[in-house]
């Protein structure tokens, strides 16, 4: 394992692996861990950066320009070493670019930077695309933090709920034995309230594709530490466990798994961003620590 690079204040402590730019460890001054016990009998990612792609591709290959291109579920940053640029006190950011491995499955010139802050109780994380390139740069990108489930202090599992800034009305999607987009079912989000239970994740994720919300609130019972969850920038929420073990993982994406059946380009694929040269696109996923008075 990579040297984790911590960065904090008094209230908040970071712990980032640049293996994947990947989010290990968040917690609060008295010591207390809000991110997943990576329990090996579930699952071992922390908060995985999915880049350029999210989720499953069809027969694990995308089209582009009437060639196919082989490249594995959620692309390939995640185990990818970033290279530390700026490590400071309460920021650090990383960086990724392409090379011949990269290029292998992945045809295009990018610049893929993690930056992390922390700011009293908030940590703020950015993630930024630059096309370098002389073609549009298509890519999907997503987070996938896995948060302490119990919370610390926040009593039972089945205590546990996702409060949205909005009303969530519209059916989930749901993933088929393949990992594509399969089918749509209603949600089971009453309102703005969906009451966390293991059971939501016996068929995989939770796929919010119509999503009205860019902020929710995950807290336990009482009066205990919650987390406020922004994500201004991305248009889809995946809500994903394995059930049983003792993490939830909120994920904004900026794409999807395919739809099972498509056959299409991958330019036309929802979901991508086609980023034309010389430019920049950047997603924000914010998490603030809010402890009782």
């Amino acid at each position: 394992m990579s040297d984790l690079v911590a960065i904090g204040t008094r209230e908040l402590t970071a712990r980032i692996n640049p293996m994947g730019a990947e989010l290990w460890s968040l917690t609060d001054g008295e010591g207390r861990e809000y991110m997943t016990d990576a329990d090996p009998a579930f699952w071992t990612g922390h908060a995985p950066v999915l880049f350029p792609i999210v989720g499953e591709l069809k027969d694990g290959t995308y089209r582009l320009d009437g060639r196919d291109h082989a490249l594995a579920r959620h692309g390939f940053a995640r185990r990818s070493m970033f290279d530390l640029i700026e490590h400071r006190g309460n920021v650090a950011r990383f960086r990724l670019t392409d090379g011949a491995e990269t290029r292998a499955v992945y045809p295009f010139a990018f610049v893929l930077e993690l930056a992390f802050r922390i700011t009293g109780r908030r940590l703020e994380m950015e993630a930024s695309v630059r096309n370098p390139g002389d073609v549009p740069l298509p890519f999907s990108f997503g987070y996938h933090p896995a948060f302490a489930w119990p919370l610390p202090g926040g009593g039972e599992k089945l205590a546990h709920v996702l409060e949205f800034a909005e009303a969530e009305p519209h059916p989930i999607k749901r993933l088929g034995d393949n990992g594509l987009v399969a089918r749509e079912e209603a949600t089971p989000i009453e309102g703005r309230t969906l009451r966390l239970a293991p059971a939501l994740f016996e068929d995989d994720a939770m796929i919010l594709d119509a999503l009205e919300s860019r902020s929710l609130v995950y807290r336990g019972a009482g009066d205990a530490p919650r987390l406020e969850i922004a994500f201004p920038d991305t248009p889809y929420l995946g809500i994903w466990q394995k059930p049983g073990a003792h993490y939830i993982c909120v994920e904004p994406w900026q794409g999807l798994a395919d739809a099972d059946g498509f056959d299409g380009d991958f330019c036309d694929k929802r979901g991508v961003v086609l980023l034309a040269p010389g430019a920049v696109h950047s997603l924000r996923m914010d998490v603030t620590l809010v402890l009782p008075d």
